[in-house]
């Protein structure tokens, strides 16, 4: 057999093999099985949401809109409407993930976003409004971020998810072939009061990590006040962005897709 031919027939198995491996994944559509209780009154482990193997997912401490804003990629303030206990009953959720391969952060909020609509009987519209914004620009001096040498294919799960990694004196945000779409989007979700807008014109895939130290505006006044002078030498969250990414955040005014909820139900514990 020739050498062009054994070559052709290798490549050909090879894309036999991906294909039989995409074959095998999971659409993701909606968690095998979920289960839904409200937070423990001694739980003092904070709040968070998150992978905890390759197919379980747990969330720990959560309102029905802190699960909205991680589902639908939104800061709180652009959520609206429902009845009171949306915003003051805190649930844990145990789900598992179909399948043996591990469902990449997309597909967590897919699944997340199914159980919210058959479990809490969400029904939802959206409706403009202009607010409050924070405005994410290039800083003066410039971009200071690392274009990332990793192809987001790299792994069947994509790149690992951006999270902020949280202490008493200082909080990181390691990123690895993250867009600034996505610093966009985790910074209102989680750390900020507000939307947050992405208008640096930046489209590559960078890698990153911003440290900061925290004060009692960020994550919704979890972490308290920030450490005593002297106690930390890493600067605040905006000067933080600034100096280490070059990228700035402006306090302005802005049109979002207001999320208001139409329709909610408590959960049964199942």
């Amino acid at each position: 057999m020739s050498r062009g031919r054994v070559i052709v027939k290798l490549l050909a198995a090879l894309v036999a093999v991906a294909a039989a491996s995409a074959q095998t994944r999971p659409a993701f559509d909606s968690f095998e099985v979920a289960t839904i209780k409200p937070t423990a009154l001694d739980w003092t482990g904070g709040r968070f949401i998150r992978m905890q193997t390759a197919h379980q997912l747990i969330a720990r401490n959560h309102t029905l809109k802190t699960l909205i804003a991680a589902a639908y990629n939104l800061n709180f303030k652009s959520i609206s409407g429902g009845p009171a206990w949306v915003d003051s009953d805190h649930f844990d959720i145990l789900a598992k993930a179909p399948g043996e391969a591990r469902p990449a952060l997309d597909e967590q909020m897919a699944m997340l976003r199914k159980l919210l609509a058959d479990r809490f009987g969400l029904a939802f519209h959206r409706e403009p409004k202009e607010m409050p914004i924070y405005a994410l620009t290039v800083a003066r001096g410039g971009c200071k971020l690392t274009e990332s040498t990793v192809s987001p294919d790299a792994s069947p799960e994509g790149p690992p998810a951006l999270v902020f990694v949280v202490s008493p004196q200082l909080v990181r945000l390691p990123g690895r072939s993250a867009t600034v779409a996505e610093i966009a989007s985790v910074m209102q979700r989680a750390a900020l009061d507000r939307p947050v807008v992405d208008r640096t014109g930046l489209s590559a895939r960078y890698d990153f990590d911003l440290e900061f130290m925290p004060d009692e505006t960020l994550f919704g006044g979890m972490l308290g006040k920030p450490p005593a002078a002297g106690e930390s030498t890493k600067p605040g969250l905006f000067a933080a962005i600034q100096e280490q990414l070059g990228l700035r955040l402006e306090a302005t005014r802005g049109q979002v897709d207001l999320f208001v909820i139409d329709k909610a139900k408590q959960p049964s514990e199942n």
